[in-house]
């Protein structure tokens, strides 16, 4: 017969201090693990956010990024006469050719931030409709020296705000627009006028990438025909694909994270194991009254082991409650393949709190298991004349 519950709850309400404390002590682990979950889903979010599921990114074959893939206009024109190619009211096909760099701002504190700078043409802005939007402002001229500036960047730099001016290469730049993503990649980015991009770097016929959107809603088709043209040597993504790549950039901070998470677990572990043995060995004649009463020893070492487990939830639920806050907090994180700064905000899912009070279970059970073992073969007279 099972110890009941209530006798759990009983016991950790009159030992209050006691239970809140060890309870802190798994809180600050469950924040670390859902801090740096937080941080990983923010990310993830911004690119699918970012993705089109229509759309397909076209590179160099063996490119790992947009940045360090180099097309031509001859290769452009030659994936415009491609079948499946979805097109506009006009009539014209849906694909852009593009060209990024990295370029840098300046910050009020004097540093730089390295953002990407995207040269297009306005298709590769109707193409992203759905993602994106004029805050303010207009769109930047075919011809004219002037930048489309994302959310993110405009709040950070006071340079970047409407009719500002920002320098690239030996230009200064006008800020015409600045556009709301949403939670997407773009308000991170700077977009500018083809031409005027490539000719500033110099580029004229080394430009990208190509950005189409499909005509049909199965990707594989046109991906297959464009991959076994061998003229055109070109590596083929859909842009899901290609954003879940650069999800490598969040695998360090996710790794480390975890680290010092599970060690602040260990450290919760042995708090709670701490506790557990105090209150078992307060509780040394109550033991053996169950005992005496026809619990099993089996029935002893789960009611301990469940009051454990209890204390460690507790303090995930409130190291759960306190990530909160962190949903109106917004952070950016620095790619090694893009080599740019992409702002994001942390998302704190139920998903997430449910893997912190799952981890804070398990700390529970960890550091539960020996005391409540210790007291399941604690021998009945000893147990009885303890005091």
């Amino acid at each position: 017969m099972p110890i009941p519950i209530s006798y759990n709850l009983r016991n950790l309400s009159v030992r209050k201090v006691t239970t809140l404390m060890t309870s802190l002590a798994a809180a600050l682990s469950v924040l670390v693990l859902v801090a740096v979950l937080a941080l990983v889903a923010g990310l993830r979010s911004s690119f699918e956010v970012s993705a089109s599921p229509k759309h397909l990114i076209l590179m160099r074959n063996g490119s790992t990024s947009e940045l360090v893939s180099i097309l031509t206009r001859e290769n452009f024109q030659d994936i415009l006469s491609r079948e499946g190619i979805a097109r506009n009211k006009d009539g014209q096909p849906l694909a852009s050719l593009e060209m990024i760099t990295v370029v840098s701002v300046i910050l009020p504190s004097g540093t730089e931030m390295n953002v990407t700078l995207r040269g297009m043409t306005h298709t590769g802005w109707e193409m992203r409709q759905p993602q994106l939007a004029l805050a303010q402002g207009r769109l930047f001229q075919a011809g004219e020296r002037e930048v489309v500036v994302g959310q993110a960047i405009a709040d950070k730099c006071p340079s970047a705000q409407l009719g500002g001016t920002l320098q690239f290469g030996k230009e200064v730049w006008t800020v015409v627009g600045i556009m709301n993503g949403g939670q997407s990649a773009f308000n991170s980015e700077v977009f500018a006028d083809l031409n005027q991009v490539s000719s500033e770097y110099h580029r004229a016929n080394q430009l990208s990438s190509v950005l189409i959107e499909s005509a049909s809603a199965d990707l594989q088709p046109l991906a297959l025909s464009l991959r076994n043209d061998r003229r055109l040597n070109l590596q083929v993504e859909s842009e899901r694909e290609y954003y879940q790549d650069q999800m490598s950039a969040a695998m360090p901070v996710q790794f480390m994270g975890t680290i010092v998470a599970l060690v602040m677990a260990l450290g919760g572990a042995f708090a709670c194991m701490n506790t557990m043995y105090t209150a078992i060995a307060r509780r040394s004649s109550e033991i053996g009254m169950l005992r005496v009463l026809g619990f099993s020893q089996t029935s002893v070492l789960l009611c301990f082991l469940l009051e454990s487990v209890l204390i460690s939830v507790l303090g995930g639920a409130i190291g759960c409650v306190l990530a909160l806050p962190l949903n109106l907090v917004e952070t950016a994180i620095g790619s090694y393949i893009t080599w740019s700064q992409l702002s994001f905000r942390f998302r704190v899912t139920p998903e997430i709190m449910l893997v912190g009070l799952l981890f804070a279970a398990l700390m529970g059970v960890v550091g539960g298991f020996l005391p409540a073992q210790s007291a399941a073969r604690r021998p009945l007279i000893k147990a009885l004349r303890a005091r």
